[in-house]
């Protein structure tokens, strides 16, 4: 379970205006983008064809820290503040801890998939406060607790704080649909697109589903380690990991060089120069979404090509061997802040 340090949510309880709580949605922003990276790094270790119902829940889990991440930006801008997202301190640090000093002791990392990440590291990172058991077929406060905090105190603060320019919010329905990714503009929105980010990582108390009927993404990593979709039955829990089989076999993972550094690679050779196409790719979307998320919206356009290229860039770069290790090259999501 992510744990953050109580002060951060004593201090967004006591926030006394919209502008004390600019570091904490910009926090927010930070922390949704940085498992991203993890999240891509596993999706591109599996080998072409292989391994079908992991990529798609992988695929689905990333997809949706991107959503997180594209509504903690739209209320930090309903309130009047400014998401800042093309900057070298934005990224994190792999191997490392999270962003706002969150479980220090987790160290999130750049590397293969396998299914001790999954338990150790990504289960972790998106546990509830309590999670839920189903059967298989046979001094410090939650991440959850962290974004309820900044719903309560929005609902106090009143619809008196939304300043923002609404020209700034962004919206994608085509992306996202139009009840995921929507306009921030009023106390009621707000907590309602927050609920959204907590529900569709952990759930709800009572059920292993976010709003949307979706299984949360603690249960999703589940799914891989029991090998079955969680569905629905007759069992006292309402659900069990029953359904279709998630087939996980490390013969379908590349063999990728763990949390690498781009001076790790040979300076001119061809893991280089591919690495720093990637890094390239990735700072351009990087600077493509600050533009979206600072009175750019028309940007995003740019930047879902961006993506698309990015994942080329990740391809071309995992297909080579590093001459170093021996092993196929891993993307560094580096910033090139000379961009």
């Amino acid at each position: 379970m992510l744990k953050i340090e109580a002060a951060r949510v004593q201090a967004v309880r006591a926030a006394e205006a919209a502008e004390d709580l600019y570091p904490h949605l910009q926090g927010a922003v930070q922390l949704e983008h940085s498992t991203i990276p993890v999240y891509l790094t596993a999706l591109y270790s599996i080998k072409p064809g292989f391994l079908p119902e992991v990529r798609q829940i992988l695929s689905s889990v990333a997809v949706e820290e991107m959503l997180h991440m594209a509504i903690a930006c739209n209320v930090l801008n309903a309130i009047g503040g400014q998401p800042v997202i093309n900057a070298p301190d934005f990224i994190p640090r792999y191997p490392g801890p999270l962003p706002m000093n969150i479980n220090t002791s987790l160290q999130v990392h750049l590397a293969p998939l396998s299914l001790a990440r999954v338990e150790h590291e990504f289960m972790e990172i998106e546990e509830p406060e309590t999670p839920l058991v189903f059967e298989a077929a046979a001094a410090f406060a939650t991440i959850g607790q962290f974004y309820r905090a900044l719903i309560d105190r929005i609902g106090e603060l009143g619809d008196g704080i939304f300043t923002g320019d609404p020209a700034r919010q962004v919206v994608a329905p085509e992306l996202f649909g139009p009840d995921a990714l929507f306009a921030v503009h009023d106390v009621a929105s707000a907590s309602r697109a927050l609920s959204l980010v907590v529900e569709q990582g952990e759930g709800t108390e009572t059920s292993p589903l976010d709003p949307e009927g979706g299984i949360a993404h603690y249960y999703r990593f589940q799914e891989i380690l029991k090998g079955r979709r969680l569905i629905r039955d007759s069992s006292p829990q309402g659900f069990s990991f029953s359904g279709p089989p998630v087939v996980f076999d490390a013969a379908g993972v590349s063999d990728m060089v763990s949390d690498p550094q781009a001076s790790a690679y040979r300076p001119g050779s061809r893991a280089r120069v591919l690495c720093d196409a990637f890094s390239f790719a990735y700072t351009s979307l990087l600077n493509a979404l600050h533009r979206t998320f600072n009175g750019e919206p028309a940007a995003l356009t740019q930047a879902m090509g961006l993506m698309f290229e990015l994942k080329v860039a990740a391809a071309q770069l995992i297909e080579t061997v590093d001459e170093t290790t021996g092993k196929q090259a891993t993307p560094t999501f580096e910033f090139l802040d000379r961009l």
